[in-house]
């Protein structure tokens, strides 16, 4: 491995500049910062984290910070995370993966430079930038969903056969128009709660149509819209499973407001990360996954990562759970649809 000065000699420029290329200081040119950080790349040199701790995790978002209307999920994912790096002694730092990295960094240079030793990942539906990141064999952890490849190490929640389940449950009842409303951004997971909805049709011998998928932002505005949209249909749905906490919330405070009683006139089942399906009228039927247990494993994981006392490539499924609350009924005789005026039609 280099050092700084070895750096510098070969470049022909100080140790000071090579320190400021390095660290992203101001006063260095682009052209310099370039060979600086080719030539650090180039020899595998790691910065020292001085009085740094070197026992950071980062928690990387690849945009934006997630938006406070998505519901619980990230409240509870976050919550496992802290848990589990506080349980191996390890500290936890925010990092924007795109937003502070400079063009001609690694993305290992750029994580040693924030002083961490490991990250966990979010990807929200584009593995991309992780799967560029791995290429590095920086110690990194995808949460939360799944990657096709292999140098990937990545911990989730599956939902295909419990989404099976929580149709066939309606089926049972006598549904036969069944809607999905899914979040408009499809990941792993949904595609998850996708099959499972299509499994449970094709067993039962009820045709897929395509009208009755619906998608939009998975919070309480999406929710809302989706209920809309498939009782806007000239032959609507008698049952809905809405795949995210807070559409299904949404959803339910809509049908409150137009009168809508659920489950007589319609039998929702919903999604829940934590305990959001007992704080509802009425509390919803719902395939459920423990987000605070998949934070907390991922923290363990990645914290024994970070001390180079994981290598073997981690790929773990954790599975989900139904659970029958009081928002699903018999299919009613009569559905009810929203007509043009956004008023109750029960004359269908």
């Amino acid at each position: 491995m280099s050092s700084v000065r070895q750096i510098a000699n070969e470049l022909g420029i100080s140790v000071a500049t090579v320190s400021r290329a390095i660290n992203q200081s101001s006063g260095v040119s682009k052209e310099t910062r370039r060979k600086v950080l080719q030539a650090a790349e180039k020899y595998s040199y790691r910065p020292s984290t001085g009085r740094k701790p070197t026992n950071v995790i980062g928690l990387v978002y690849p945009e934006e910070p997630v938006k406070s209307d998505l519901g619980d999920f990230e409240a509870a994912l976050l919550s496992g995370i802290l848990r589990g790096v506080y349980e191996k002694k390890h500290d936890l730092t925010f990092i924007s993966a795109t937003r502070d990295k400079h063009i001609d960094e690694s993305f290992t240079q750029f994580f040693h430079r924030k002083g961490v030793r490991a990250i966990i990942m979010r990807s929200l539906g584009d593995t991309g930038l992780v799967e560029r990141i791995a290429l590095e064999d920086f110690p990194t952890l995808l949460v939360a969903d799944r990657s096709d490849d292999p140098r990937v190490n990545y911990i989730d929640s599956i939902s295909r056969d419990t989404s099976r389940k929580a149709v066939e449950h309606l089926i049972g009842l006598g549904h036969k128009r069944i809607g999905l409303a899914m979040h408009n951004r499809i990941d792993t997971d949904h595609e998850d709660r996708m099959a499972g909805y299509r499994d449970a049709l094709d067993h039962a011998g009820i045709p897929f149509d395509d009208a009755l998928v619906v998608k939009a932002e998975a919070n309480t505005g999406g929710g809302e819209i989706m209920l809309t949209r498939l009782l806007e249909l000239e032959s609507p749905p008698t049952a809905i499973y809405f795949t995210n906490p807070m559409s299904t919330i949404g959803a339910l405070h809509k049908c409150l407001r137009l009168g809508i009683k659920v489950p007589r006139d319609l039998s929702i089942v919903g999604f829940d990360d934590s305990v959001s399906r007992f704080q509802t009228f009425p509390r919803y039927t719902a395939v459920c996954q423990d987000a605070v247990a998949l934070g907390e494993e991922a923290a363990r994981w990645i914290a024994r990562a970070a001390q180079a006392q994981e290598t073997q490539p981690f790929r773990e499924v954790r599975p989900t759970t139904f659970e029958v609350l009081e928002s699903t009924s018999f299919a009613s005789i009569t559905p009810i649809r929203i007509n043009r005026n956004g008023e109750i039609d029960r004359t269908v």
